[in-house]
């Protein structure tokens, strides 16, 4: 696992040994920032369901204003803190559950510009996460979410729309955006 371009671009990043957290592979990684390369510069970023932080750290590389990392697996965020102290980059990390950082988000007042959503497949956690961002009002109304999940799942995400998927083997990368009111 590498930093694949920008800034860091070559640095590996700390091998994960935990079999449950499933880091993006490189090509999906570099097709995912070559997609966002307009959208990345100067964006805040949320890394909800971080695992490694290797998605975030690659939005950092690649010219991203603020990454915010979470998990509420004690182990990835021991992983995404290391792969962070690795690089010199100061960044927010939280360990907790998802919808409990929407709120503390919401409550600090902030804003992304792009959230990307990499939850355990084959959970409910995508239309959760993507209503509670919505609810909240926790994406610009230009933002992103980027949801990286099974290729065989399909879900209904009531306020957004799917701009485009792609898929990478046994995944697949879904964009959605606020519909035009």
């Amino acid at each position: 696992m590498r930093v694949t371009a920008g800034l860091f671009k070559g640095r590996p990043l700390v091998e994960n040994k935990y079999e449950h957290i499933r880091p993006t592979a490189d090509m999906v990684k570099q097709a995912l920032f070559n997609k966002l390369a307009f959208q990345i510069s100067d964006a805040v970023v949320l890394d909800l369901f971080c695992g490694t932080g290797a998605l975030g750290i690659e939005a950092i590389s690649r010219g991203a204003k603020e990454v915010v990392f979470v998990d509420k697996d004690f182990r990835s965020v021991a992983l995404t803190k290391e792969n962070l102290r690795k690089l010199g980059i100061n960044a927010e990390v939280y360990k907790g559950d998802c919808i409990n950082a929407l709120k503390l988000f919401k409550a600090q007042n902030k804003i992304f510009d792009i959230i990307i959503l990499d939850p355990p497949y084959k959970s409910n956690l995508y239309e959760i996460c993507v209503d509670e961002i919505c609810k909240l009002g926790l994406l610009k109304k230009d933002g992103l979410i980027v949801c990286e999940m099974n290729k065989e799942d399909n879900f209904e995400f009531k306020n957004f729309q799917i701009v485009d998927e792609k898929r990478y083997g046994i995944k697949k990368l879904c964009y959605l955006q606020h519909f035009d009111k």
